[in-house]
């Protein structure tokens, strides 16, 4: 009952939309519009003001069948850079890529035109289906910084299915882990490299040992830590007196990723002492870890609406962070769904037609769902 030629008509305009982190107001705009032009009034919050950006999330509630529980559907309205002047390119096989010099945007803009397309045809056939909670967030590409600042007492809902997952339609991350992010400033001494080497104290050798030290990569089952940034030095001439690291530590278990950070602030005091530097660390808590068990009614309801449709129905775990960490946190239970987008984070970013046409009939299921 999905429109493809609507389908692709929405996923291209609203790509060509710069939509950066902290400043998707062309897009807010552009579903308040949509979603007027059915009936929908959305409303827009406060969270860009209160995380540094131009544009809230937008949350709006449609109703339907009273007798059952409301479910939230949503996705994220911003895009990773390299995203200013996005085009769709739509190949002769259904392929869509970008033009090569940016992001194509189906992270999120594929999970953005599956729930608006499954609400216009839920609109235009009059078809029976649940309460529906609608929230497009912002900034969720910065540590869902948008989701963090949503009032979750507006929700009815405590279930959601978040249309944000790469891979296979048909697929869903049920868990995913808790981030953690780190810095490290090494503070040494500041002298002439060749009149006075004696007199510094090199902070970039104290955060080189460190960095030679921290465990990378998969350093546990269900963890993985990176040191991803080591920035220090003015002048080859001068002993360093400041480096500064950042690194990031997953893992399903919250008490291994403090134990694991505990790790590296040893190993950075060693580091620093070894070179008579100090190092000052912070760390923050981007998401938190979440579960929804295979026997819940999220997951069940999932799995019945994919057979439905001769999907797979696939639960598995994600090492990638998303808004439904956040949701977690207040108590809406809910897992991520696929959307058939591929290589994210990248201009080699691709989806299909065929996969942005089963996204958006996976949510029309689901939607209409009675269980």
């Amino acid at each position: 009952m999905v429109n493809k030629e609507r389908i692709l008509e929405n996923f291209t305009s609203i790509v060509s939309l710069d939509s950066p982190s902290h400043d998707e107001r062309l897009v807010c705009e552009y579903l308040k519009e949509y979603l007027k032009k059915l009936g929908i009034e959305a409303a827009e919050d406060n969270a860009g003001e209160k995380s540094g950006g131009t544009t809230g999330n937008l949350y709006a509630f449609v109703d339907g069948n009273s007798e059952l529980e409301p479910i939230v559907f949503s996705a994220h309205m911003d895009t990773v850079e390299p995203s200013k002047n996005k085009c769709a390119v739509i190949h002769p096989d259904g392929k869509i890529t970008s033009k090569g010099d940016t992001v194509l945007g189906s992270d999120d803009v594929a999970g953005i035109v599956a729930i608006i397309e499954a609400l216009t045809v839920i609109k235009e056939n009059n078809l029976p289906h649940r309460p529906i909670e609608l929230l497009f967030t912002i900034s969720e590409e910065t540590h869902c910084g948008g989701s963090a600042f949503f009032d979750y007492s507006l929700l009815k809902s405590k279930q959601a299915y978040v249309f944000d997952m790469d891979g296979e339609i048909g697929g869903a991350a049920s868990s995913a882990p808790t981030i953690l992010s780190y810095k490290a400033k090494f503070i040494g001494k500041s002298a002439h490299a060749a009149f006075a080497a004696t007199e510094g104290v090199h902070a970039i050798k104290a955060a080189a040992l460190a960095v030679s030290k921290i465990p990378c990569g998969a350093i546990a089952d269900g963890m993985t830590a990176n040191v991803g940034v080591i920035e220090g030095g003015k002048a080859t001439n001068i002993v360093p007196d400041l480096c500064e690291i950042k690194g990031e530590i997953r893992s399903f278990d919250d008490s291994k990723v403090m134990n694991s950070y505990n790790e590296v602030e040893q190993i950075c005091k060693a580091s620093a002492d070894e070179f008579g530097a100090k190092v000052e660390l912070e760390y923050e808590i981007a998401v938190k870890a979440f579960n929804v068990e295979a026997d819940s009614i999220i997951s069940k309801r999932f799995k019945k609406c994919c057979n439905n449709l001769g999907l797979s129905g696939e639960l598995f775990a994600t090492f990638g962070g998303s808004d439904a960490n956040v949701f977690a946190q207040h108590e809406v239970e809910g897992i991520v769904v696929a959307t058939g987008m591929n290589n994210c984070h990248s201009v080699d970013e691709y989806t299909s037609v065929n996969e942005l046409v089963s996204a958006a009939q996976l949510a029309l299921e689901l939607m209409k769902s009675e269980d």
